[in-house]
């Protein structure tokens, strides 16, 4: 074996390669790998359930749904909202009842300082001989200066650090008010069930294909000019009608006049839709295309 080829073990230098290869077997690192074909979803799958849509409707966005799963999806949210706006409401209780039991104790406090200062206050001469237990019944006499810790409001105050309710508390935490608006998934815009669009296929009609539509490699074409719908080709809803065209149809026929050639309606340029394409595995149609996973690294 050369000292250049790979898999040399006798170099005194621990080469990139031999080092990717232990990262590798390892674990260790950072693993990347490039998506392939397999690993996108076609132009007609669900972002949620990742199947494709029985019930298809699509954001304004241009993303597209399965009804069942973006309705279970909002719902959940809706849960999730109310449980976190209990918890708020609850933590907002808790904080005006310390905040009150902080002003009756700050009350009390001054009340008890003012009762000391009162009885400090000597109207009468004190006799100097006077014993702490001829004073005892006597109303002149001065405050007791016994050592008891059970005396003069200390049986309430708990000496044992161990309690539960004596130990240091953490910091508080503060929680905000939750956002009651859903947002979408995939875009983070907000979302809302009035927004969605549903979205008519048009079947391909093949008499030859006997077998079942998702096992079909081409199912949908277009409303217009029955061109195959695929993930390279750019499509998009027609928002009145919710009939799936290609963008080649939009651009030389539809914006000629801006009528939907399906129901008729007039059209703007806020009512078609353009599709976000599930990919195909080739850089010149996805923007990113790797994965990665961070795991512990290895130091040599």
């Amino acid at each position: 074996m050369t000292r250049h080829a790979r898999n040399c073990t006798a170099g005194a230098v621990y080469t990139y390669h031999e080092k990717k290869k232990d990262t590798k077997t390892a674990g260790y690192g950072t693993q990347s790998l490039r998506l392939g074909k397999d690993s996108v979803t076609d132009f007609d799958c669900c972002c949620l359930s990742l199947q494709p849509c029985r019930e298809p409707t699509i954001t304004p966005e241009g993303y597209l749904y399965d009804k069942e799963s973006i309705l279970e999806y909002i719902l959940h949210e809706k849960r999730e909202i109310a449980k976190r706006t209990k918890e708020y409401e609850k933590h907002k209780r808790q904080e005006q009842a310390e905040k009150e039991e902080l002003g009756e104790a700050e009350q009390r406090s001054r009340l008890q300082k003012f009762i000391k200062k009162e009885q400090s206050i000597v109207t009468d001469p004190h006799n100097p001989f006077k014993t702490n237990e001829q004073d005892v019944g006597d109303p002149t006499a001065g405050p007791s200066k016994s050592i008891s810790n059970m005396i003069n409001g200390k049986d309430k105050q708990l000496p044992s650090f161990w309690i539960p309710s004596l130990t240091p508390a953490s910091k508080e935490v503060t929680i905000k008010k939750p956002d009651k608006t859903i947002y979408c998934p995939m875009s983070g815009k907000p979302l809302r069930m009035k927004d969605l669009v549903e979205v008519k296929f048009t079947l391909v009609q093949d008499p030859d294909d006997k077998s079942s539509l998702i096992a079909k490699k081409n199912r949908y074409m277009c409303a217009v000019t029955h061109d195959i719908l695929g993930n390279t080709v750019p499509c998009a809803v027609l928002k009145p009608s919710g009939h799936v065209v290609t963008m080649e149809c939009v651009e030389k026929i539809i914006k000629k006049d801006w009528i939907d050639p399906i129901s008729g309606a007039k059209l703007t340029e806020k009512d078609i839709i353009p599709f976000q394409m599930g990919g195909t595995g080739y850089s010149c149609t996805n923007k990113s295309l790797s994965a990665s996973v961070e795991r512990p690294t290895m130091q040599v």
